[in-house]
């Protein structure tokens, strides 16, 4: 290979670089929503007189400390949540398998209210792409294409994932008065070209009639925002646990 030619596609792949994304945070908040406050610990909450409904993005090194003993086996971490401590072969950084938001709800005003987790949807700013959350189903179909069969390890690691997914998914269950129902939505890992987007909470039911029907709905927006970093390592504040 000429000189030129070396030279020609050193600079190329020097210009191509990955893509890291940076932890995902609230936007400011003055750019929620009236009913809307900004927590410390990135928090988004909406307030209703004494009904709180709110959304936190989760990062997988949070996530890999919930599930502490199920993140330790590289590649066969039974997280279904984070590719655990695996990383790619001769590299250091563990790229996101999904995008995780923690929801909860207290209620301390109505009889009861309905949270749907299928009502939830993701919509960039970028050209307004719009994600709906994967179920349970969703991810489970992703696991078991990975197993020879109903038995052995792989089965074995495909259960447990089932059973935290089961326990930890937010449950599309009413949340009566004097309740606290908190559980994780899962979206898509984002492509990396998205860097502002908000989180839209349709049709939240607080009324119902005596046939138990909602009568009165509210819709929630949270609107969160993230930095994308191109280059060959991450950069050194976003290095992960």
């Amino acid at each position: 290979m000429s000189l030129c030619l070396s030279v020609l596609v050193l600079l190329v792949l020097v210009g191509c670089g990955r893509y890291f994304p940076g932890p995902i945070e609230p936007a400011p908040e003055n750019r929620q929503e009236v009913y809307a406050s900004v927590e410390d610990d990135g928090t988004i909450i909406a307030v209703f007189n004494r009904l709180e409904v709110s959304l936190r993005p989760m990062t997988d090194e949070e996530l890999n400390r919930q599930f502490a003993e199920y993140s330790v086996a590289g590649a066969n971490s039974k997280n279904p949540y984070t590719f655990g401590n695996w990383k790619p072969l001769g590299d250091t950084y563990t790229p996101p398998k999904y995008t995780v938001f923690s929801v909860q709800v207290k209620n301390y005003e109505y009889p009861k209210v309905h949270l749907d987790p299928t009502r939830i949807t993701l919509v960039s700013q970028q050209a307004g792409r719009e994600y709906d959350p994967l179920n349970r189903t969703d991810i489970l179909e992703f696991y078991a294409s990975m197993i020879p069969g109903y038995a052995g390890n792989a089965y074995s690691v495909f259960q447990e994932r089932r059973e935290i997914l089961t326990r930890t998914m937010y449950p599309a269950e009413d949340v009566f008065s004097g309740q606290e129902v908190e559980g994780y939505v899962v979206f898509p890992a984002l492509p990396h070209d998205i860097n502002e987007f908000t989180v839209h909470l349709s049709d939240v039911a607080i009324r119902f009639d005596f046939r138990q029907q909602p009568v009165e709905t509210i819709d929630l927006a949270y609107r969160f925002q993230r930095e994308v970093f191109r280059g060959y390592q991450p950069p050194a504040d976003w290095a992960q646990e």
